[in-house]
């Protein structure tokens, strides 16, 4: 199965070039040329399987048989036998026609961990049957980088270099990148937002040289590699409630827009998805876009809910090259445009077409306090912010469609935010007994500027790649 960059001026590559490489050399992300498509009586046939067979058909279809069935298969199963649930992603009922999915039953406590754990299984396959190192760098709000340090700890074929806000992520989102003991894992405190540690990370790729020298690799959700895993859970969720007989929808909290596109290909894929709603806090650029289709950049607000303190939400990017028809001349004007003047419009047709499938709505941080609050009062289900402002997403959802599903994805465990939910709910989550200790172990981070040159000079000091 060959992949397309969605700007057009990089070559067509396979999935494992497309995982390994990450961000296409021309800015653009990598999506298949032409998506596998399962029909209904093949959707229906699925039920009563695991969440690894289910696992083992979305996945073998999007990577086009590049990978042996029975290599795929064992990687799968070493993936989630990390989960603390056999489910491992189990569905909750909250209220009638209200369910939640929870993600965060893996190492780290949040949905990352769902395609992490598989990604560095894959990647360290790949890299071993090249004989070949990378340099794997990522930037964080939050989850991303301690579900990849997670993932990649202790690897021979990389090294691995996770760029988070200063002072923007929990003390235990902090904690779960900084106190890893494994040689190739370092943790940088860089002085900015996470759009900049975003934008830092696609100036580094961007720099050709470096790339090439220092074999870089991805592991944001600018890998394609992260969307397939996660399509997964929608499938299983939509068929735990029907599918393919009916429709359910999704709401889902949304930052830099990966988890809500799975969605999104998992609708491409055959599932009967009704609505996709996009959730966010009060960094809305995305209910903005949807509601005028003007893309405009604004300042980052920081709120309790880091992992959404995001204005270029670059999935985006992917949803766009669709509604533009697969037009790349289209996604490089605006990409450039958003570069020049931090702002662009969608034409009306791509519009149209995204709101065919697309609600977003925003939720206050008053909002998601009080959806928490109100949730543990009702149901004694503890929610984490994330979670909360899909929860009330959902409830909107329902207001204008009650006889259609919606599953709220729980992206985080409560105990990442242990003081928030206590201010909610007056209860004090605690971390599992694997974390318990989290607080006592030793922090290993070092602080540096936004500067390209002094973030470059420190990968290169401590990357194996190249030597």
């Amino acid at each position: 199965m060959l992949h397309i960059s969605t700007r057009g001026e990089a070559p067509e590559i396979s999935f494992t070039d497309a995982m390994l490489t990450g961000l296409a050399r021309d800015g653009g992300l990598y999506v298949p040329r032409e998506f596998p498509v399962f029909d209904a009586p093949t959707i229906a046939g699925w039920a009563g399987q695991s969440y690894e067979q289910i696992a083992q058909h979305v996945i073998g279809a999007l990577t086009g048989g590049e990978i042996p069935a029975d290599t795929l298969a064992a990687m799968i199963r070493e993936a989630y036998a990390t989960f603390r649930y056999d489910a491992v992603c189990p569905l909750v009922q909250l209220d009638d026609n209200l369910f939640l999915l929870e993600l965060f039953h893996g190492p780290t406590l949040a949905f990352k961990d769902v395609a992490m754990q598989l990604l560095g299984r894959l990647m360290d396959h790949a890299l071993k049957q090249r004989g070949a190192r990378a340099t794997i760098v990522g930037a964080t709000s939050g989850d991303t980088g301690s579900a990849a340090i997670e993932a990649f700890r202790g690897l021979d074929q990389v090294d691995i270099f996770i760029l988070y806000p200063q002072g923007r992520v929990s003390d235990v989102q902090r904690r779960q990148m900084t106190t890893v003991d494994a040689p190739n894992v370092h943790a940088i405190a860089l002085e900015g937002t996470f759009d900049d540690c975003q934008n830092m990370l696609k100036a580094l790729f961007n720099d050709h040289k470096v790339r090439d020298e220092l074999a870089l690799s991805g592991v944001n959700s600018i890998n394609w590699a992260r969307i397939i895993a996660q399509t997964v859970y929608y499938f299983t969720a939509g068929i735990s409630l029907g599918s393919p007989h009916r429709p359910v929808s999704f709401a889902v909290p949304t930052g830099n827009f990966g988890d809500v596109l799975a969605g999104y290909v998992a609708k491409r894929m055959g599932l009967p998805v009704g609505r996709l709603h996009v959730a966010t806090n009060v960094n809305d650029i995305l209910v903005r876009a949807l509601e005028t289709g003007r893309y405009d950049l604004r300042e980052v607000t920081p709120t309790s809910a880091p992992s959404m303190d995001v204005q270029i939400s670059s999935n985006f990017e992917r949803l766009l090259f669709d509604a533009f028809g697969r037009d790349s001349a289209a996604v490089r004007r605006a990409m450039d445009q958003l570069r020049q003047s931090h702002a662009f419009t969608i034409e009306n047709e791509a519009l149209t077409r995204i709101r065919s499938e697309f609600d977003a709505s925003a939720v206050s941080q008053e909002q998601t306090e009080e959806e928490i609050a109100a949730t543990w009062r009702g149901t004694g289900y503890v929610l984490d912010p994330h979670s909360a402002i899909a929860v009330r997403a959902g409830r909107r959802a329902l207001e204008s469609d009650p006889s259609t599903p919606v599953v709220a994805l729980a992206t985080a465990h409560p105990a990442k935010f242990p003081a928030l939910v206590e201010r909610a709910t007056g209860v004090h989550p605690h971390l599992p007994p694997h974390l318990a200790d989290l607080f006592e172990r030793q922090e290993r981070t070092v602080v540096l500027p936004n500067d390209q040159a002094k973030v470059e000079s420190f990968i290169r000091q401590h990357a194996r790649a190249g030597k």
